[in-house]
């Protein structure tokens, strides 16, 4: 008697989006780091671009990944609903950066289709990136406020500025009431030196690719940059490692 397949709702699976709230915070620039910790630890993942704004630019997953990322339009329909549909066939994870300003239609998704996902199998990690930016503060706050508990939160401490200065995040009262009701975990992504960060980004390499040399540009070949690269992507994955549970099925 041969054996029954295994009903989707019995198998684990996790949507990790990035909330797109106020652009430039380093949305795509965590998440190519986080491919790359995906790809060396040889977890499977479908990565997915929603940002519209990003399309043909330099900040798009698109740029970084052509041969891996998907585009889809969120303002489409149906456009959020692929993020479920590559769950039931492909890999546990579905890895979505959500555009600058996408945050309504990614509400209403929500208030649709979490509670079907959730009988699925399906878990949800919303990715909050804080910068010294009062605006950012703002923005996680304002995202928490729509989803609720129905997703678990990271938060991203981007040090854009060196030194960086958190104290909104730190102090500020609306972010004290956030972390009490939601309990998110925190990470740190530190400083990156602008002469590796932007000819990265112009490259489309991300810090995996110049830590290995897996490259031709002689700029990112020296040994300084390579030792940078090396630097901040043996700290960004001690930090994915210790949030894990976030970032697997």
């Amino acid at each position: 008697m041969s054996a029954q397949p295994t009903p989707i709702y019995e198998m684990k699976r996790r949507l990790v989006l990035t909330e797109g709230g106020k652009g430039g915070t380093g949305k795509t620039t965590l998440l190519t780091a986080l491919v790359d910790w995906y790809d060396e630890r040889q977890y499977p993942y479908t990565l997915i671009d929603l940002d519209t704004e990003a399309s043909k630019s330099r900040g798009s997953l698109i740029h970084y990944f052509p041969d891996k990322a998907v585009k889809v339009d969120i303002n489409r329909a149906e456009g959020l609903d692929h993020l479920l549909n590559v769950l039931q066939d492909g890999p546990p994870v579905v890895v979505a950066d959500m555009g600058a300003g996408s945050g309504q239609a990614a509400y209403a998704w929500f208030d649709s289709m979490f509670e079907g996902a959730q009988e699925l199998g399906v878990a949800f990690t919303a990715i909050g990136m804080v910068t010294p930016d009062p605006a950012t503060v703002d923005s996680v706050v304002k995202w928490a406020t729509a989803l609720q508990k129905r997703t678990d939160y990271l938060i991203v401490k981007n040090a854009v500025n060196n030194p960086s200065n958190f104290d909104v995040w730190e102090l500020a009262n609306m972010a004290e009431h956030f972390r009490k009701t939601f309990h998110p975990e925190v990470i740190e992504m530190e400083y990156r030196m602008p002469s590796v960060e932007f000819a990265a980004r112009n490259h489309g390499l991300t810090m995996g690719r110049v830590a290995a040399r897996n490259h031709d540009v002689a700029e990112l070949n020296q040994f300084a940059s390579v030792i940078r690269a090396q630097a901040y992507r043996r700290h960004i994955y001690a930090e994915f490692d210790r949030v894990a549970k976030l970032l697997l099925p």
